[in-house]
């Protein structure tokens, strides 16, 4: 699949010299979540998310231009200063995917300097910070070339491009709340990028809370991209595909009515369906850890004498997102330090809130 939309034709890139850019693209947190795709990154249904804003990648891009012309890829990645090998193949593919769109890509030996605010891999969305930040800086350097593109073209692209190197980069390009994935009930949704959630939000949901605690900082065992084949062939795919697009659809009145009750209710549902899903594939697996579990019935049964507005969710890692309104805040900040703080590795876990989006930062 070519979307002729966003092929570019450089008249002029043999006018760029060397030089850098840098981004610095947050994380995101699903509320309806996506488990399963076709390719190339199609979800089989919509999903919408709170963009982070403690929880971001920070990527350099240094471009050189090549001595002479040359049809390969050319790029040396580092994390955290450590140059990283082991990352190149994921990049390589990502290219490969985004060569008909960025043709110049091949014209520059590119470093790629990264660095994360949170642990890597472990179940919070560093593949989508990371892959909307390197988007955004290529991005940029087509915007030199290109100065004429509109605001609205360059985030466009730069989330269709984010989505060829990680789904979830797709909406981690805006904020405060993202939708990727065509819908019927949203107005533009679509396959190929993430939106803007285009209705109304109630002011509530613009100031949530977002403490990440970090149950096990380790690499997952089974990776998302593996996750979502296995759903091809899962028997309940088509089911959960169904529930959704229904949880999306009663999202709508709930966001703008400021529902939270009903709102908890989708959230924490979505999150145990999605690792429902893992635990019934074929191979299975399970994500969660024994703490995971302690941290789950903690909040239930906080919620229950406190009266707070607080619910969980969980991506695809051990790792807990406890969600809250800011009015909650003092309480459930003290709910956290005080028990669930123990359930965490060295009783650690990042403090966030909901954002408005990636931006640039001078070089």
């Amino acid at each position: 699949m070519i979307e002729k939309k966003f092929i570019f034709e450089p008249s002029h890139s043999d006018s760029l010299t060397e030089g850098s850019v840098t981004w610095q693209s947050p994380s995101n947190i699903a509320l309806v979540k996506y488990w399963g795709k076709t390719d190339p990154q199609i979800p089989k249904n919509a999903s919408i998310s709170f963009t982070l804003s403690n929880c971001h990648t920070t990527t350099t891009l240094i471009y050189t231009p090549k001595s002479a012309p040359s049809k390969s890829f050319d790029f040396n990645v580092f994390l955290d200063g450590i140059e990283k090998q082991d990352f190149a193949p994921k990049i390589e593919e990502f290219f490969k995917r985004i060569e008909i769109y960025l043709p110049f890509i091949t014209d520059y030996t590119f470093e790629i300097h990264t660095e994360n605010s949170f642990p890597h891999s472990s179940g919070i969305a560093s593949s989508a910070s990371g892959m909307s930040a390197l988007s955004l800086c290529l991005m940029s350097i087509q915007k030199i070339v290109d100065p004429n593109i509109s605001e609205s073209d360059f985030i466009e692209k730069a989330s269709f491009l984010a989505r060829l190197g990680s789904g979830s980069a797709a909406r981690s390009i805006e904020g405060p709340l993202v939708v990727w994935g065509e819908h019927s009930n949203i107005f533009g949704s679509s396959d190929l990028f993430g939106i803007k959630y285009p209705d109304a939000i109630h002011q509530v949901f613009t100031t949530f809370n977002d403490t990440i605690l970090l149950v096990d900082k380790g690499v997952k065992q089974v990776s998302s991209t593996i996750g979502h084949k296995l759903m091809l062939d899962h028997p309940f795919a088509q089911a959960r595909f169904d529930q959704a697009k229904d949880n999306m659809s009663r999202l709508i009145p709930i966001l703008e009515k400021g529902d939270l009750d009903a709102f908890i209710d989708i959230v924490e549902k979505e999150a145990l369906s999605l690792h429902a899903m893992m635990m019934t594939s074929d191979p299975y697996f399970i994500l969660m850890k024994p703490n995971t579990l302690e941290i789950i019935e903690s909040i239930w049964a906080f919620r229950k004498s406190s009266g707070c507005h607080i619910c969980f969710t969980l991506d695809a890692g051990a790792n807990v997102h406890v969600l809250f309104p800011e009015r909650d805040k003092k309480r459930v900040d003290e709910f956290i330090k005080e028990e669930l703080a123990g359930y965490c590795q060295n009783k650690q876990f990042i403090s966030d809130h909901v954002g408005s989006g990636a931006k640039s930062v001078a070089s």
